[in-house]
C-alpha cells in the first residue's frame, strides 16, 4: 500500500498492510534545532513518517464586516518574567475587545482572554465577521505535492478551536466557562449555539474540499477537565451537528481529547465522530488504557495517538521507542483502525529515536 492508502484504510476503521504513523504536528522549536527544516513534508520524509499535513481554507470576508472588526497588535517586548508579551485588540462600533498574550521559544499562551464578561460576548456576537467564501487553493496545492504520501487534515472555522465548548473555553478561560455553566447556563448555551452557527455556515462552503479529515473537540472536553455529565449538557448536541455537517461534505471527523478520555468513549461514539485522538497514556497525564479503549469502542472508532513521546522521543532511546511502538500495536491490532502518533507535541529528542519509531511501525504487519 501507499502511505495514503494505508492511512485512509485506518480512517475507515479497517486494517492496512501495516501500522501507519504520523506526527501530531511539528513544533517550530524541534524543526529549527533538530530537523533543520521548516517544511513538514521534508521532516516527515527525513525520519520516515507517513504524511499528515494540516492545511485549512483561506477565508474571504465582506469589506463592510471587516470595517467593523479592526485588529491591531501592540508589542510589549520582554517583561520581568523573561517572556515576550503583546496585547491584541479588536475595535468595533460598540467598543473594543482585547487579549493579553505571551510566548517563548517553545510555545505561546493567554495571559488574559478575549471575553471577560457577557457584555464582551455580545460585542463578539454582533460584530464578528463570518467568511463569505472558502478558498481551497492552499489545500489543493498541498495535496498535489503530497500525492500518495499521506492525508490532508483541516480545522473547522470556529471562534477558538475544534468544537463549540473548546472554543468558548479558549475565548473566556476554561475555569470561567465551567463556572458559567452553573451560574448562567442559558448564556452558555446561547454562546455555544452562536459559535456552532458560524461553523455550520462555513461548512456549507466546504463542498468539494480536497481534504480527508477534520479535527474537532479539544482538551477542554477531556474527563480530566470536565465531567461526562457536563459534556452531555454543553457539548454533545453541538458536536453531533458539527459531525453531520462535516461528514456531509465527505470528511472523516476525528475527535480530539488530549487528556482523560476513558469516561468519554461512549459519548464520542454518540457525538458521531469517526475517530478519536490523542489516546494520551497515564505517563503523559492522560488516562488512556489503549487496549481497554480498543476493546470497548474499537469497532466504532479509529484511533490516532497513544505513543508516549516523553519516554520514547524526548528522554528515550531507539530501543525504548521501538518497544513503545510494539506495545501500542499489540493493544489495538484486534479491534480498532489505528494510526500511531505521539500523544502530543514534542520539542526535543534524539533524531535516532524518531527513526527507530518509524522503523518499528514497518515491522507491525497486520
Amino acid at each position: 500500500m501507499t502511505s495514503r492508502e494505508r492511512m485512509l484504510t485506518a480512517l475507515d476503521n479497517k486494517r492496512p498492510d501495516r501500522l501507519p504513523c504520523q506526527v501530531h504536528g511539528w513544533m517550530h522549536y524541534y524543526l529549527q534545532n533538530f530537523a533543520h527544516t521548516f517544511d513538514w513534508m521534508e521532516a516527515n520524509e527525513k525520519y520516515g513518517f507517513d504524511h499528515a499535513i494540516y492545511v485549512s481554507p483561506i477565508y474571504e470576508f465582506a469589506e463592510k464586516d471587516l470595517k467593523n472588526w479592526r485588529f491591531s497588535r501592540k508589542e510589549l517586548g520582554k517583561l520581568d518574567d523573561g517572556y515576550n508579551h503583546y496585547i491584541d485588540t479588536i475595535e468595533t462600533p460598540d467598543g473594543n475587545l482585547s487579549a493579553h498574550l505571551a510566548n517563548n521559544e517553545f510555545t505561546g499562551w493567554d495571559v488574559s482572554h478575549w471575553i471577560k464578561n457577557w457584555d464582551d460576548f455580545k460585542i463578539w456576537l454582533k460584530w464578528r465577521p463570518i467568511p463569505i467564501k472558502s478558498d481551497f487553493t492552499a489545500i489543493q496545492k498541498a495535496k498535489d505535492k503530497l500525492k500518495d504520501g499521506g492525508i490532508i487534515r483541516v480545522h473547522p472555522f470556529s471562534a477558538g478551536q475544534g468544537s463549540p465548548w473548546q472554543s468558548l473555553c479558549m475565548m473566556m478561560g476554561t475555569e470561567n466557562a465551567i463556572m458559567e455553566t452553573f451560574d448562567n447556563p442559558d448564556m452558555v448555551h446561547n454562546a455555544l449555539k452562536y459559535i456552532l452557527d458560524g461553523t455550520l455556515k462555513v461548512a456549507e462552503q466546504w463542498k468539494n474540499i480536497p481534504a480527508d479529515m477534520v479535527e474537532t473537540g479539544g482538551g477542554a472536553g477531556s474527563n480530566t477537565v470536565i465531567s461526562p455529565d457536563l459534556y452531555r449538557e454543553f457539548g454533545l448536541k453541538y458536536d453531533q451537528q458539527q459531525c453531520k455537517a462535516f461528514q456531509s461534505v465527505g470528511l472523516k471527523v476525528v475527535y480530539h481529547l488530549c487528556g482523560g478520555l476513558m469516561k468519554m468513549l461512549d459519548l464520542v461514539t454518540q457525538n458521531g465522530a469517526n475517530g478519536l485522538e490523542t489516546m494520551t497514556p497515564q505517563s503523559m497525564g492522560g488516562d488512556c488504557d489503549l487496549k481497554k479503549a480498543s476493546a470497548q469502542v474499537g469497532d466504532k472508532l479509529f484511533f490516532i495517538g497513544g505513543f508516549d513521546q516523553n519516554a520514547g522521543f524526548e528522554r528515550g532511546t531507539p530501543k525504548r521507542a521501538k518497544e513503545l511502538v510494539y506495545e501500542c500495536f499489540e493493544a489495538t491490532k484486534d479491534h480498532s483502525g489505528y494510526i500511531i502518533a505521539p500523544s502530543d507535541h514534542f520539542f526535543v529528542g534524539n533524531e535516532e529515536n524518531l527513526k527507530a519509531f518509524c522503523d518499528a511501525v514497518k515491522e507491525c504487519v497486520y
